[in-house]
């Protein structure tokens, strides 16, 4: 069982290796990067459950790293645990000042550190409510997220995003090759945003085959179009050659076997740049609406507007 994502951010191999053995062998996934700038690029394309952050690295020192990860909207809510040598009292101070979870000095109880994970990583999925399967914010998280922004005087995109056909790929390749296509568009959105948005862009996973967007890009139509296009081209590698080729797949019924397609994703979008909105609720329901009417711009209750 797959306990979440870690990444090690340590320049030290021995270090790094050792952790990402232990961790391993303890039910997680380990990554690890030797230098700041190598974590910050990591954890742009795939967000980790947690990071363990040295504060002595090569490139920046671990203090930059937190402050980047924590002023940046879809990372400011990951789990950091500083590894260093130092033992000072300001240093520790600094560390968690900075919006660092935990603090563990060199050398360490690796026991004590695997408590300090888990504890971690446990109290972020409590309160933070992240998916275990996409690493992104679901429900309250997603709520808080869009109350902030009814407050602010900017302007801003709300996409709607949801995976047509997704129970019939389920039914006939079952939930493991499902939990795949989740991963795959958490980290498809991930790259996406990262070409076309900016760090204070927000990613969330209200259900199982649904995710949000929300993004400060002007050009957020682009940012959709290229989501839904590398979606529908992409995501036909998680079937077979045989149903590739034929465009469809045969889902069991009760009369024995019926046609169904091949996944695609459905994109409804609204903007302040096109309506005023009241409450969250109506975000969220515009944005459902437009989506299942196939609506690509802002629904107004009597026209389309495509322009952002």
């Amino acid at each position: 069982m797959n306990k979440g994502r870690i990444l090690v951010v340590e320049d030290d191999f021995d270090i790094s290796n050792m952790l990402r053995i232990y961790f391993t062998g303890q039910g997680y996934e380990v990554q690890v990067a030797p230098r700041g700038g190598d974590a910050l690029a990591i954890t742009r394309k795939q967000l980790p459950h947690l990071i363990v952050l040295d504060i002595m690295l090569p490139d920046m020192n671990g203090y930059d790293v937190c402050r980047e990860l924590r002023q940046t909207t879809r990372t400011s809510h990951i789990p950091i645990i500083f590894l260093t040598q130092k033992d000072e009292r300001s240093d520790k101070i600094a560390g968690l000042e900075l919006g660092a979870d935990d603090y563990i000095t060199k050398p360490f109880d690796i026991e004590e550190l695997k408590l300090r994970v888990q504890n971690a990583i446990n109290s972020a999925d409590r309160h933070k409510h992240i998916d275990d399967k996409s690493g992104l914010p679901t429900g309250r998280l997603i709520e808080e997220h869009l109350r902030n922004l009814m407050r602010q005087n900017r302007h801003w995109a709300y996409l709607d995003l949801k995976i047509n056909h997704y129970d019939d790929f389920v039914d006939v390749y079952g939930f493991v090759a499902g939990d795949d296509v989740v991963r795959f568009v958490s980290l498809m959105l991930n790259e996406v945003v990262e070409e076309f948005g900016s760090s204070e862009d927000f990613l969330g996973h209200p259900g199982r085959d649904n995710f949000i967007v929300i993004t400060y890009a002007e050009e957020a139509d682009k940012m959709r179009d290229r989501i839904v296009d590398r979606f529908n081209d992409e995501v036909k590698q998680h079937y077979s050659f045989i149903d590739r080729e034929r465009g469809y797949i045969l889902v069991p019924s009760d009369d024995g076997e019926r046609q169904a397609a091949l996944m695609t994703l459905g994109a409804g979008a609204v903007s302040t740049r096109t309506h005023q909105f009241s409450d969250i609720r109506e975000v969220t329901e515009l944005a459902a609406e437009n989506r299942r009417r196939g609506f690509s711009g802002d629904y107004t209750g009597s026209k389309i507007l495509t322009e952002w």
